[in-house]
């Protein structure tokens, strides 16, 4: 029996692995090998642990069998097949090794190294080459071929000679700032084309030319990489074998000799990653291919943003000063901590212990954002805790807590590529959730129905060789009459999934519903006067979703940032309820969640009305729950909220205010309120990496630590709970969950926490959902889903399966309320805001990279009919004007907006696009309505009076003392 040598876990396997249950017993030297059927000959090989060489092929796209490396001889079969195209049968026995199979692959490697620079020591590649790992395995060591006979040879020649008289010489391609693309190099083998249609879902790179004039292109003859149609995901570097794509941090730092698996910490897919480094430097980020989110894929922010960690802006040592007026002054941490003490305390015992608050971070761990609501309801002894959710996702919390019972979504990504028909509705995967969007982008290439309701034409319409889709361009403000008026259709055309109605959901509630949702005024007809979407192409949709089979609904903040986002989710739950698509694979509500840990502060207990688990402070035996673990009486009183802090510092009340991790004067809406909320504060604490918007109102200032420098966990978009870990020690000398246990203990507290995996323990013993999770298990399974505990030891892929977390799925009327923000003679255009690809959120972090060579100012999108009327052509500055403020930035010429609709993105805080926003909410949750505000666009000369007015401010209040000698 042969002693298994059992392949590495990152071991390429060449094809990827097949979905079947059904498996094959085949002999592979002599050896029984057992796999699942469909499984190629050479990852059963692989999976026995017999490298068989290969060149073309990888696991992460299918196979295709251009190099002829990998041939391997079948017994009763006649030549030498390649085995990463051929599949195995049961009994199949394989060779690997023989003679003939030692010739033929030396012979082949020997054309491709006649074909290819040998300058293998110098080149950045070394040590980490798979054309050069090949060339020893197969024994290669002389190549027949004379320079006469390698034209590629000769251009590698020339080029070391200075020479370009080679016709086919082609140089270097540095225009990109993350990667080179180097064609001498080149070995035809495709992988980066597979890659970048497989797994990117972009089409944007090509085999060009024949014979040894073939090469990849990134386009048209006078495209350069930077130019070109690549989203710079790095998906074709890493399929790259040689150093044709190649990392400039490799080039410059060499090849990294260790690696830390931890978790991206952008946006809400939660990417697996290996940081990979030389001694403590960080030199490349690559896509851990066991990661379950993201399956050995990234983005350009994950893969390549990540510099800002060591970016000269960052704050190294903490601040303070007595009025925001005055510079900063370095200090230790310990008069940092007796400063900050003394002001709490000071404002506790003259205010009262309502008058002090935090804001957590959706950036920072579940350990930290454990910690920071502990601190406020513990030590400050109120409840007054908020987060960043309250701006964005808080409406899904209300909304799918009322209909389904618990408030996240319901499926995992991996339930994807089972979805038939795919509602996106108010996102954009492509930019703000792109890891996920190439996943969905597949699914669409393989046949599935897309399904956009959005105002704003986005990218994934324009997805290369997709199937049918439907986009309906609402009227911003009008999400819940169209979402009514898809039901209404449902309904009276017969299409509801009746059985799954009476078996999960409560009748009554139903009926009531049915009755509500029934009536005329629903229908499509009715409502396409209000809400812009063409009757017809309504209904099509709605008999699309009802009949195509596995139904998924994914949303974004352009379903939650409205006075009725509430309404919106509670509409699209009862649209999965109302076709049955709820409790299996392909179907579900999904929100796609903006911020790495969003979902986790939510977890954690970061609403000031609910502890960890989602749990109302009302209820005295969940308070005795953490009243017993924490050694204090809880408030049973709900706290305040963002907005409600901001008024009540205005009112004089409310006079102190942590922020972790967070920048409300930028993100916040009505940025002339949030300023003077904060500037009427006695002490604003500002917990960050570098001195943002917020700080300029600041009292005291916390450097914070990156991910890279973080022990602990995030739990994305799908409830998945990942572990993060220590890349590098803090540059600031303190994690973040340090320092806020610091200052507890410099107000009393007494914790004693020495490591993140204590403070799991804590929340696993006080929250139900969270009781099973360990880091031993997260080490051993990768990561888990929550719920993880008794009942599901091992997670919950997908929620609801044999019934709703509150029993019966409840549906709920979803009247149409129009908002109060009107457009009229001096407001007549509605403005709408989101993402763009490059940029994360305010800017904090992708800003201080090179992302912005893509985008290095915020544009406001205008419908060309609009800027005609206006005099407004491409690059001109306009202002931006509405009842809340002004503000001014450059215009973009474009019909992927619609008539009477201007759409711009946040990430720059010069042009400080909420200072147009308002004040208006969610009815719910006091979620703010960013995406409905009236505003009029006109010619302009330059910044707005408060631009500068700003500007000047911030720069006044960054001023930072000299240290002292």
């Amino acid at each position: 029996m042969k002693d298994f040598v059992i392949p590495p876990k990152d071991w390429d396997m060449g094809t990827p692995l097949p979905k079947s249950d059904a498996t094959v017993t085949l002999k592979v030297d002599g050896f029984d090998v057992t796999v699942p059927e469909g499984t190629s000959v050479m990852r059963a090989a692989m999976q026995a642990g017999i490298r068989i060489p290969k060149l073309c092929a990888t696991d992460s796209v299918e196979a295709f069998g251009s190099c002829r490396l990998c041939l391997v001889e079948i017994e009763g079969r006649r030549g030498t097949p390649a085995s990463c195209t051929t599949p195995v049968s049961q009994g199949m026995s394989v060779r690997t090794q023989s003679d003939r199979l030692h010739k033929l692959r030396k012979g082949v490697m020997e054309l491709y190294i006649s074909d290819h620079p040998l300058d293998c020591l110098t080149c950045s590649a070394n040590g980490d080459c798979e054309l050069q790992d090949m060339a020893g395995m197969v024994g290669l060591r002389d190549v027949r071929y004379t320079a006469t006979d390698q034209p590629l040879a000769t251009h590698h020649e020339a080029r070391t000679q200075g020479r370009d008289e080679n016709f086919r010489y082609i140089p270097k391609d540095d225009s990109n700032p993350y990667f080179t693309y180097d064609p001498a190099k080149c070995i035809v083998c495709s992988r980066c084309v597979r890659a970048c249609e497989e797994v990117q879902g972009t089409f944007a790179l090509t085999i060009e030319g024949r014979g040894f004039d073939s090469r990849v292109s990134f386009g048209g003859a006078s495209d350069s990489v930077l130019s070109s149609d690549c989203v710079s995901c790095g998906a074709c570097v890493q399929a790259c074998p040689t150093a044709t794509l190649q990392e400039k941090s490799v080039a410059e730092m060499g090849t990294p000799d260790r690696s830390v698996l931890t978790t991206c910490a952008y946006c809400g897919v939660g990417c697996s990653f290996k940081a990979e480094l030389n001694g403590d430097k960080l030199v490349r980020m690559t896509p851990y291919k066991h990661g379950k989110a993201n399956r050995g894929h990234s983005c350009v922010k994950g893969r390549f943003a990540y510099g800002y960690a060591e970016h000269p802006d960052r704050i190294l040592n903490p601040m303070i000063r007595d009025k925001v007026s005055d510079p900063w002054r370095e200090v230790s941490w310990d008069e940092a901590m007796q400063f900050t003490a003394a002001r709490l305390t000071n404002i506790r015992e003259t205010h009262g212990r309502k008058a002090l608050g935090v804001i957590t971070s959706s950036r920072c761990t579940n350990e930290e954002t454990y910690l920071v609501q502990k601190l406020t309801r513990a030590v400050f002894m109120n409840n007054n805790t908020d987060t960043c959710a309250r701006v964005c996702h808080s409406p899904t919390g209300y909304g799918l807590g009322q209909t389904f019972g618990t408030s996240a979504g319901t499926q995992d990504f991996d339930s994807v590529e089972d979805t038939d028909v795919v509602i996106v509705i108010g996102a954009n995967p492509t930019d703000g959730h792109p890891v996920f969007a190439s996943r969905l982008r597949k699914r669409l290439r393989q046949g599935a129905t897309l399904i956009v309701i959005d105002p704003r034409r986005i990218d994934l319409l324009a997805s290369p060789h997709m199937g049918a889709s439907h986009h309906l361009p609402l009227r911003p403000g009008t999400n819940v009459a169209v979402v009514s008026a898809i039901a209404h259709v449902i309904m009276t055309e017969g299409l509801a999934d009746e059985d799954f109605i009476r078996t999960r959901c409560d009748w009554d509630d139903y009926a009531q519903y049915a009755e509500f949702i029934r009536d005329p005024r629903h229908a499509p007809e009715t409502t396409e006067l209000l809400t812009g979407v063409p009757a017809q192409a309504l209904r099509e949709a709605a008999r699309a979703f009802a009949t195509g089979g596995n139904g998924a609904i994914y949303y974004g903040l352009g379903v939650t940032e409205h006075s009725q986002g509430s309404t919106t989710v509670m509409g699209i739950a009862n649209l999965a309820m109302l076709t049955g698509n709820i409790g299996r694979k392909g179907v579900g509500v999904n929100p796609l969640r903006g911020q790495n840990n969003v979902q986790g502060s939510c977890d954690m207990g970061s609403f000031p009305h609910e502890l960890p688990g989602y749990r109302h402070v009302k209820n005295p035996e969940v308070r005795a729950i953490f009243e017993s673990a924490w050694g204090v009486q809880i408030d049973p009183e709900p706290g305040l909220r963002i907005p409600n802090m901001l008024d009540a510092a205005v009112e004089g009340t409310f006079k102190a205010l942590y922020v972790q991790g967070e920048d409300i004067l930028q993100s916040d809406p009505d940025t002339k309120h949030v300023a003077a909320g904060l500037a009427a504060m006695d002490c604003v604490i500002v917990h960050d990496l570098f001195l943002n918007e917020t700080a300029n109102y600041a009292h005291v200032f916390l450097p914070g630590s990156s991910f890279l420098e973080k022990e602990g966990t995030f739990t994305n978009a799908e409830r998945r709970i990942n572990r993060v870990r220590e890349v590098m020690k803090p540059r600031n000398g303190y994690a973040d969950w340090e320092i806020t246990q610091m200052l507890a203990n410099a107000m009393g507290a007494g914790w004693h926490y020495t490591h993140p995996a204590q403070i799991m323990e804590e929340i696993a013993a006080t929250t139900p959902s969270f009781a099973r999770v360990t880091y031993d298990l997260l080490e051993e399974m990768g990561s888990v889903q929550w719920p993880c505990n008794d009942a599901t030891p091992e997670g919950t892929p997908l929620m609801h399966v044999d019934a709703f977390v509150r029993g019966k799925g409840r549906f709920i009327v979803t009247e149409y309320v129009p908002t109060d923000e009107k457009t009229g003679p001096r407001f007549p255009l509605l403005l709408t805001t989101g993402r763009i690809l490059s940029q994360y959120n305010v800017g904090a972090q992708t800003r201080r990279t090179d992302n912005n060579v893509w985008h290095d100012q915020d544009l406001l999108e205008i419908h060309p009919h609009d800027a005609e009327n206006r005099g407004i052509r491409e690059g001109d500055w306009i202002r931006l004007a509405s009842r809340s403020g002004e503000t001014t930035l450059r215009a973009t010429i474009t019909d992927r907006v619609s008539p009477g609709v201007v759409y711009t993105t946040f990430h720059h805080p010069d042009t400080q696009a909420n200072v147009v926003t308002t004040d208006f909410s969610d009815w719910a949750t006091n979620c703010p309505e960013y995406k409905v505000t009236a505003v009029q666009i006109s010619p302009s000369n330059g910044p707005s009076d408060w631009q500068e007015d700003y500007a000047a401010q911030a720069e006044q209040a960054r001023r930072i003392l000299p240290a002292a000698e």
